[in-house]
């Protein structure tokens, strides 16, 4: 009777560690999933991006423009006086 209660702890052991070692994987992966996910970028139609400023917002003033010609979100050539629905002012 030893024996088998020696047996269950040592299989206990084993799903933990197998538990442990699953739950690091798929929270690996899944941060790696993040990672990409947050470099892709929209397209500039589906931002409804423009050339041309609406009203005050452009994205010279926008937290998410990036000097030269690009956006955090955007993809493609951003004209500092260009608008999008993504607009974020600099406070």
């Amino acid at each position: 009777m030893t024996k088998g209660n020696n047996d269950s702890e040592h299989i206990s052991r084993r799903a933990v560690l197998a538990g442990t070692t699953l739950a690091l994987g798929v929270g690996a992966t899944g941060a790696a999933v993040r990672r990409v996910a947050a470099q892709t970028k929209i397209s500039q139609a589906a931002a409804k991006y423009q050339n041309t400023p609406k009203g005050q917002q452009s994205c010279v003033v926008c937290l998410n423009f990036q000097p030269p010609n690009a956006c955090k979100f955007v993809d493609g050539t951003i004209s500092p006086n260009g608008w999008c629905m993504l607009f974020a002012a600099k406070t």
